[in-house]
């Protein structure tokens, strides 16, 4: 940390608090004008408002202990059946709410773990198999409970491949995992495979639908050529989906379900040897925010079946319309056959990420990607006005690199220098140390 700050002497003014925090938010990315296609999922100002009264309601209650708050308890256990309904559960289906996705990640993979040690005792070093597209929780998740992680190769739509994964199975894999879609590139997973194959071993599938969960169902209604990802499938164990993401709920909230109680109890932890009294935790937290439960659940009831199937129509409208336009444009290719409202490109002729890099100059702010360079994209209703404007900054910036009036820089430089470290420790160094300087 650089310098030195002291807790000021005598605390702002209102007035002067609010100023300086409306100062630096000025430079942060410009979601609520949709110039941003990551991190925030805007669906209007009505439904913010909704989610923000809500959360706001149950700002100061705390759901560790759901005795004391039985509202809480009320909310979550209704969001939940919610839930498990859109993923066609049935009265066994249990799980429970988290911060996010990568606590619901953490948590199906430290439940496979605990299972794996009641069910297969003999299994010393446990393994699980995870597409090389599988969100980076999982990484985490086998970090911190000692679980190897052991990628399956993509085919060449960037789903993960079967054959390969049948093969990287044995004795120790525990659990097996696919995406519902994936992040990168917004394809699903061949999660009807993936999960026989669990089956056929006896052990456990974790859908990873973070992302999807609140769309996919809703896409399907619609008639969309939707996979079938969840509780249909006989293998498939567990799911995540986040309510934050296309449930627009508001930070902090997400699902972890799974087929039946029993396997959810290994989820739990408890101690009763603690002087101050009996301890149970469903999850990785200790003190879990009222206000983010609250929230989901008045996002799922204020909107309903009728309205996430509109928003999922003009979500899905709205990507294809831009999908196309990136695909018309000449030097442009999109990785895959992305259906849905997540997708990345590439270009064959110009630098990638000094196209990202001329785009910020425009005030649009898309993620870039690696393996191979692309820029990646996730569409909102925040999106649909700014299609033509969008497709043709897109136009002229590609049109301005072609040409040599456009020079890489920031983003282009920096990923530039990532490629030309071989070694993955190199690269993850250069990252922590990129993090560590953020607090200056």
């Amino acid at each position: 940390m650089q310098g030195r700050m002291k807790l000021p002497r005598t605390g702002l003014t209102k007035a002067e608090l609010f100023e300086r925090m409306d100062r630096l938010s000025r430079e942060d990315a410009n979601w609520r004008q949709g110039k941003t296609f990551s991190l925030v999922y805007y669906a209007g100002d009505e439904m913010l408002d909704v989610v923000k009264e809500a959360y706001l309601r149950f700002f100061s209650e705390n759901a560790l202990n759901p005795m004391a708050f039985p509202s809480l308890r009320r909310f979550e256990s209704e969001v939940l059946r919610m839930t498990a309904d859109l993923f066609h559960g049935d009265a066994e289906t249990a799980g429970t709410m988290t911060s996010g996705g990568s606590e619901s990640i953490l948590m199906a993979v430290k439940t496979a773990r605990d299972w794996a040690r009641a069910h297969r005792p003999e299994v010393k070093n446990p393994r699980m198999l995870l597409p090389l597209s599988a969100h980076p929780a999982f990484e985490k998740a086998a970090h911190y409970f000692d679980v190897e992680p052991v990628h399956i190769p993509l085919d060449a739509s960037f789903r993960a491949d079967v054959a390969e994964a049948r093969k990287l199975l044995d004795a120790s894999t525990i659990l097996v995992v696919g995406s519902a879609p994936a992040y990168p590139h917004g394809v699903v997973d061949p999660i009807e495979e993936l999960s026989n194959l669990a089956k056929e071993a006896g052990i456990l599938f974790h859908t990873d639908a973070c992302l999807g969960g609140f769309l996919l169902p809703f896409a399907e209604k619609l008639g969309k050529d939707v996979p079938v990802f969840d509780f249909r499938l006989p293998g498939v164990t567990s799911i995540s989906a986040d309510l934050h993401k296309y449930g627009f709920a508001a930070k902090g909230a997400s699902t972890v379900l799974y087929r039946n109680r029993d396997l959810r109890r290994f989820q739990y932890y408890a101690y009763a040897n603690w002087p101050g009294g009996l301890y149970g935790s469903p999850s990785m937290t200790g003190t879990r925010p009222g206000g983010a439960i609250a929230a989901a659940w008045a996002a799922l009831n204020f909107v309903g079946e009728e309205g996430y199937v509109n928003l999922a129509r003009r979500i899905l409208d709205t990507s294809k319309a831009i999908v196309d336009g990136i695909r018309a444009t000449p030097g442009l290719r999109v990785l895959g056959d992305p259906q849905y409202s997540v997708f990345a490109f590439t270009s064959d002729v110009v630098d990638i990420y000094a196209l990202g890099d001329a785009m910020e100059a425009r005030g649009w702010k898309l993620d870039r990607q690696q393996r191979p360079p692309a820029l990646h994209m996730m569409i909102t209703p925040a999106h649909e006005k700014l299609v033509d404007q969008f497709l043709a900054d897109l136009r002229e910036a590609t049109l301005g690199l072609e040409q040599g009036t456009v020079a890489p820089e920031g983003s282009a430089a920096m990923y530039g220098m990532l490629g030309s470290m071989e070694a993955r420790d190199q690269v993850e160094q250069f990252i922590l140390q990129f993090m560590d300087g953020l607090d200056g």
